[in-house]
C-alpha cells in the first residue's frame, strides 16, 4: 500500500516538474523577446512613463508635418530624487529605423547634437519619489531639417547607460495618400475582419521603380505587430499605386481596448472597482476583466495613455505612483503566454507585462506599478516564438472601431536617405 503511494507521489512530483521545465524553456525564449512600440523603448529599470507626443495630441502617432511648427515633446521619469545629467541624440533613420548610414548629422541637424536635458523637477507630496524630465524638438539648440524617422536616444552622461529611446516622423506631404476600411472582406462578410483600400498619387514626384524607390508601411492601431511592409498594389501607373481587393492589407477585427483612469487616491474612479494603502503603496484594482464574447461599443483610445490627477494640476510632478492590479478571467490556463498591452508598455523587458495564472482564482493575474491617469490596454497571448495573437475571450469583431495608419517612404536615383512623403490616418 505505501510503495502504490509512493509511486503515485513520485509520478505526480514527476508531472509538476515537467510542466515547470517547460514553463522555464517558454519563458527563457520570451525573455529574448524585445519587440519595440512605436513611441519608444525603455531600456533603465529605473525610468518609467515615457510620453512622446507631437503638440500635446496623445491619440495620435508622433509624426510631425514639415511647416506648420508642429513640436515633438518627450518625457519620462526617473524613479529618484538625484539629479543625473542626461544628454539626447538624433539620428536620422530609414524606414525599418536603421541609421541612415550615407547621411552626417549635418545633412539633417542644424545645430548641435548630444544636448543636455535641462528641464527637470523632482515629484511634489508623491509616496514613490522621482524627477520628471522632458525636452521638446526642434528647440534653440537643434532644428531638423529633412522628413523621414528620427530615432532620440537619452543617455546618462555619467555612466554611459542608455535610458530609453523614442521615435518620431517628419513628413513632407509631397504625395496624396488616400485609405478606405470596409468590413465586406475578401474573406468574410460582417464577421471579424477588415480591409484596407488604398491609393498613392505621385503629384508629379519621378517614380521610375517603384519597388526600389518607394517603401509603404500599414499598421493597426499603431502596433508594430499588425505592420504589413511593401505589400504588391494590385495596379501600377505612371503616376499612382492602388490597393484594391488585396488580401494582405486584411486585419482581425478584434474588439475595442478595456479602459480604467486612476485620478484620486482616496475614492475609485472610472473603471476601478478598489484602491487602497498597503503601508507600502496605493493599490488599485480595475474591475476584473471577463470575457466579452458580444460586441458592446465602447468608446477607447486604440491603447494611448494620458498622465494627469484628479486636481489637473502639475500632471507631470503631482501625479503619484500606484500599483495596479490586472485580473483576467478565464476558464483555464492557456498555454501561451499572456501580457497585457498598450502604447504605454515601453520597457524593453516584456516580462513586465505578463500574466501569471492563479489557480485558485481561476484568473490571470499582474501588478504593474504606473503612474495616475487614464490608461487603455488590451490583452494578447504570445507564442515562443514571440508573435502575437488576440485573446480568443477577447472576441474579435468586425464592428470594432480601430484606426489604421499609412506611411509613404520616397528614395529618388541617387539619393542618400529615405523622405517621408506621404502619411494617413483612418479613424
Amino acid at each position: 500500500m505505501f510503495e502504490k503511494e509512493e509511486t503515485n507521489y513520485i509520478r505526480i512530483m514527476v508531472k509538476e516538474l515537467y510542466k515547470y521545465i517547460k514553463f522555464a524553456i517558454v519563458n527563457s525564449a520570451f525573455l529574448t523577446s524585445t519587440y519595440c512600440v512605436a513611441n519608444g523603448t525603455i531600456y533603465s529599470n529605473n525610468i518609467n512613463t515615457l510620453q512622446v507626443m507631437v503638440d500635446n495630441d496623445f491619440l495620435s502617432p508622433t509624426v510631425v508635418t514639415m511647416g506648420k511648427g508642429q513640436t515633438v515633446r518627450i518625457g519620462f521619469d526617473e524613479m529618484s530624487h538625484e539629479t543625473r545629467r542626461l544628454t539626447y541624440h538624433i539620428t536620422h533613420c530609414n524606414p525599418d529605423w536603421t541609421p541612415s548610414a550615407e547621411l552626417l548629422e549635418s545633412d539633417y541637424l542644424e545645430g548641435f547634437n548630444d544636448n543636455v536635458i535641462d528641464n527637470y523637477s523632482n515629484s511634489i507630496n508623491t509616496t514613490v519619489l522621482f524627477t520628471h524630465y522632458h525636452f521638446s524638438i526642434p528647440n534653440e539648440q537643434c532644428q531638423l531639417k529633412l522628413s523621414g524617422n528620427y530615432l532620440v536616444t537619452v543617455t546618462d552622461d555619467d555612466t554611459g547607460e542608455r535610458l530609453l529611446e523614442a521615435r518620431f516622423m517628419m513628413v513632407d506631404p509631397k504625395m496624396t495618400l488616400r485609405m478606405e476600411m470596409r468590413t465586406n472582406t475578401d474573406i468574410d462578410v460582417n464577421k471579424s475582419h477588415q480591409q484596407l483600400s488604398m491609393a498613392v498619387n505621385f503629384n508629379g514626384l519621378r517614380v521610375t521603380n517603384s519597388e526600389e524607390q518607394l517603401y509603404t508601411i500599414v499598421t493597426q492601431n499603431d502596433r508594430e505587430s499588425t505592420k504589413r511592409v511593401n505589400v504588391e498594389p494590385d495596379m501600377k501607373t505612371p503616376e499612382s499605386l492602388t490597393w484594391q481587393h488585396n488580401r494582405k492589407l486584411i486585419f482581425d477585427g478584434g474588439n475595442e481596448y478595456r479602459k480604467y483612469e486612476v485620478l484620486s487616491l482616496s475614492h475609485t474612479t472610472m473603471g476601478i472597482e478598489e484602491i487602497s494603502w498597503d503601508g507600502h503603496n496605493y493599490q488599485a484594482y480595475p474591475y476584473i476583466s471577463m470575457p466579452r464574447q458580444n460586441y458592446i461599443y465602447d468608446e477607447d483610445a486604440d491603447g494611448a495613455f494620458y498622465i494627469r490627477n484628479s486636481d489637473n494640476i502639475d500632471n507631470d510632478i503631482c501625479s503619484d505612483y500606484v500599483y495596479v492590479n490586472y485580473r483576467l478571467s478565464t476558464k483555464r490556463q492557456i498555454n501561451r503566454h499572456v501580457v497585457v498591452d498598450g502604447k504605454w508598455t515601453t520597457h524593453a523587458d516584456k516580462n513586465k507585462y505578463v500574466a501569471i495564472w492563479d489557480d485558485e482564482q481561476k484568473c490571470y493575474t499582474l501588478s504593474i506599478l504606473q503612474k495616475q491617469g487614464y490608461y487603455s490596454f488590451q490583452y494578447l497571448t504570445i507564442g515562443t516564438d514571440g508573435e502575437e495573437e488576440l485573446l480568443a475571450t477577447e472576441g474579435n469583431f468586425h464592428e470594432t472601431e480601430n484606426s489604421y495608419q499609412a506611411y509613404v517612404y520616397y528614395k529618388p536615383s541617387g539619393e542618400r536617405y529615405w523622405q517621408l512623403v506621404g502619411y494617413r490616418q483612418l479613424r
